[in-house]
């Protein structure tokens, strides 16, 4: 089975889509867990149009996919994605962004579903 390789231009897109800090926190936040746009929207105090652009880029661009469970949608990292272990290479070299779901959690902000 042949590998397919990874370009630079896929390299530099995703450089370039992480170079923006709300969306390399929410990456970042994505790999401790999986996220609801109304989590982002209290982690970040941002517009939920505004959330929902960053997310939108990061789903057009395979880092992310969204699953609806009930009236919700949440977003994880696109693990099948052909970019997920260079993703996983950078995301290593980040702090950990999880005292941001702690604390969400604390003020009882996460979204928990069936």
């Amino acid at each position: 089975m042949e590998k397919t390789m990874f370009t630079i231009n896929q390299a530099a897109t995703i450089c370039k889509l992480l170079g923006d800090k709300t969306r390399m926190t929410m990456v970042k936040l994505l790999e401790e867990d999986q996220c609801c746009v109304c989590e982002f929207v209290e982690i970040f105090q941002m517009s939920q149009p505004a959330i929902s652009q960053h997310l939108r880029k990061l789903r057009d661009n395979g880092l992310i996919h969204e699953e609806r469970k009930g009236q919700w949608i949440f977003y994880s990292l696109n693990t099948a994605s052909e970019s997920y272990p260079f993703l996983q290479h950078l995301l290593s070299e980040v702090p950990s962004q999880a005292d941001k779901l702690t604390e969400l959690a604390a003020k009882g902000g996460r979204i928990t579903c069936c």
